[in-house]
């Protein structure tokens, strides 16, 4: 039995190429380093003593700058191209970052805020362009995965550490993100090849792209389909953002247990995405799957009207029914955006897909706590499982009216 659970991994691993573990590797040195953001309040209200207000301030002009580095970062990409973008855009995140550890004035560090968002978030689309460049054929979904799978590493670790971190020192927070940073994008430089070898390997292995392609918002289905899923980034995005204090609060749930509970997410994601998908892959359309993840995530939603006097329970429910949502849903929503877009105009593409994330960051909390507010928790879960469900529904529709035949 061990040994087919073993052989089942080393599949679902298999065939990569070498290219696609370097990128992996790089995202994940990135994410260890990614500790600051999430500590920003705390350091500004603790460690320079301003206001909440202000906290809000910095946190939203964070996301200011990511619609906008998500924006441009595609432009960016299919111009100079993917490699150079990540690498300017990480090494100036980075430097910035460190700036920032040693200033005191606010309005300077509102102006930071901006500027290291923009970077950072700059680098997604030329990120994801990347991965569909550097992945063989055929492994595009699983080289996604494998991506995936070392941002939700990296993402632990650096949440961890900068735990730690925090709580003797925080302006070392900023110090550990940028060296983070700027040693990814050294890693870029140095271990893998430039978007000139990539394009003399496109061409040796047949790959000829016309130049007459279209631009994202000429694509009608892709526009449908980007607004669709800002809706269900903006959804997905609240179960971590307002879940904890509803929990906490609601639930009187202990933090430590909210902890556990919430971090079998990234555990479960890291046990099984790669297998599910080697599984998955080539057996339906694509389609299907992004459909019935929405859906499923939508269910985790619903767990959360269970009573209070099973909210260990209702918690573990939510949690596994989300996790299994977004295995299905995001790796293969990334293979979408691929087969819509080709190497002239992968990077506007890819910016359009991030741009809904980057939305979600802003609109999903200041949404998701306005509606607790002034009506209740209950109704803010019951809305956010029906909108997933017409999200579901509304994908449904648009695949089959517009791709019924591809």
């Amino acid at each position: 039995m061990f040994k087919q659970i073993a052989d089942t991994y080393k599949r679902s691993f298999s065939g990569l190429g070498r290219e696609s573990w370097l990128l992996s590797a790089v995202i994940l040195i990135n994410r260890c380093g990614n500790m600051a953001v999430p500590f920003m309040s705390l350091y500004v209200t603790q460690s320079l003593k301003r206001p909440t207000a202000d906290a809000g301030w910095i946190i939203t002009l964070f996301g200011v700058g990511a619609v906008a580095g998500s924006a441009c970062g595609g432009v960016f990409t299919d111009k100079a191209g993917f490699r150079r973008v990540q690498l300017f855009s990480l090494l100036l995140s980075g430097s910035f970052f460190l700036l920032f550890s040693i200033v005191k004035d606010f309005t300077l560090l509102c102006v930071l805020a901006v500027v290291i968002s923009f970077f950072s978030d700059a680098f997604r689309p030329a990120n994801f362009t990347a991965v569909a460049a550097y992945a063989r054929p055929g492994t595009e979904t699983r080289s996604y995965s494998l991506n995936r799978l070392a941002s939700n590493i990296g993402w632990a670790l650096g949440a961890s550490l900068g735990g730690i971190i925090s709580s003797f020192n925080y302006q070392l927070l900023f110090v550990v993100d940028g060296a983070s940073s700027i040693i990814a994008g050294a890693c870029i430089w140095w271990l893998l090849p430039s978007v000139k070898a990539m394009a003399e390997k496109a061409k040796k292995a047949g790959q000829v792209v016309s130049e007459a392609v279209l631009k994202p918002w000429q694509d009608k289905v892709f526009v449908y389909f980007l607004l669709v899923t800002a809706v269900f980034a903006t959804t997905f995005s609240l179960l971590f953002r307002v879940g904890p204090l509803y929990f906490k609060t609601v639930w009187n749930m202990n933090e430590s247990v909210i902890g556990v509970l919430m971090g079998m997410n990234g555990v479960l994601i890291a046990l099984f995405e790669m297998v599910v998908v080697s599984h998955l892959e080539g057996r339906r359309q694509s389609r299907s799957y992004i459909v019935a993840g929405t859906a499923v995530v939508g269910m985790a939603y619903l767990m959360l009207l269970l009573p209070a006097s099973v909210a260990v329970v209702a918690l573990a429910l939510s949690v596994l029914f989300f996790t299994a949502g977004e295995m299905l849903a995001l790796p293969f929503i990334n293979s979408f955006v691929i087969t819509r877009s080709n190497a002239v105009n992968r990077g506007q593409y890819a910016a359009g897909y991030t741009l809904c994330w980057s939305f979600a960051t802003v609109a999903a909390p200041a949404g998701g706590f306005w509606l607790a507010q002034h009506t209740s928790f209950h109704t803010l879960w019951l809305t956010l499982c029906i909108l997933l469900l017409l999200c579901a529904f509304v994908y449904r529709q648009l695949f089959n009216k517009h791709l019924s035949g591809q």
